[in-house]
């Protein structure tokens, strides 16, 4: 007896939203998929708060608002829902039509780069979020080692790559106007190989 193919289940948005509501751990749908996320390691935590504390001191007085792994985006185009490790948004939040707890509109998104998600976020996850309009600056921290790969909008389907290494080096924001040292996003994380990470 031949084995048959497994096939997996395919969803539309609502019922994602439905269970996602109800769901004790967060999920991500991608094209009718729903996909579990996997937890963070210390260094994956301590590099999203040392961001979030950075920016929001940094931008209080501002017409800006930063966001945390917790807060759900749509992205229409590529029928993606996701929760991005940290978010700024410019002005009002967009919220998908119909619903208070999912955004539409970042000009910032920061990910953490993990050994399981770091060809992902910097792939078919960055080719989605290109396709929101709002979209305006995209960067990619690695938790080994002091690096950050930072992209910026110059155009219409064109971005610019700058990369950082070492703590002594500054990162420009350049949608937000804030410039922030690696040391600060860095702090107290404690560098290890990719080895010894504690997730798939």
């Amino acid at each position: 007896m031949i084995a048959q193919p497994q096939v997996s289940p395919t969803y539309s948005p609502e019922e994602y939203l439905d269970l996602e509501v109800a769901a004790e751990i967060r999920h991500e749908y991608i094209d009718g998929e729903i996909v579990p996320m996997t937890g963070g390691t210390p260094n994956h935590n301590r590099i999203i708060r040392n961001l979030c504390t950075a920016l929001t001191l940094g931008l209080q007085g501002q017409d800006l608002e930063v966001f945390v792994a917790d807060q759900r985006l749509w992205i229409p185009q590529a029928k993606i829902y996701t929760y991005p490790d940290v978010m700024a948004i410019a002005g009002e939040l967009t919220y998908q039509p119909g619903r208070r707890d999912t955004i539409t509109n970042p000009t910032l998104i920061v990910e953490v780069l993990s050994a399981s998600t770091r060809n992902y976020d910097r792939g078919d996850k960055f080719a989605a979020y290109r396709t929101i309009e709002t979209f305006q600056e995209y960067a990619l921290v690695d938790q080994y080692s002091a690096h950050v790969e930072h992209y910026v909008k110059t155009g219409s389907k064109q971005w610019m790559l700058q990369e950082y290494d070492g703590l002594d080096t500054s990162l420009n924001f350049a949608s937000l106007g804030l410039e922030l040292s690696l040391g600060d996003i860095y702090n107290k994380v404690q560098f290890e190989s990719v080895e010894l990470e504690g997730e798939a």
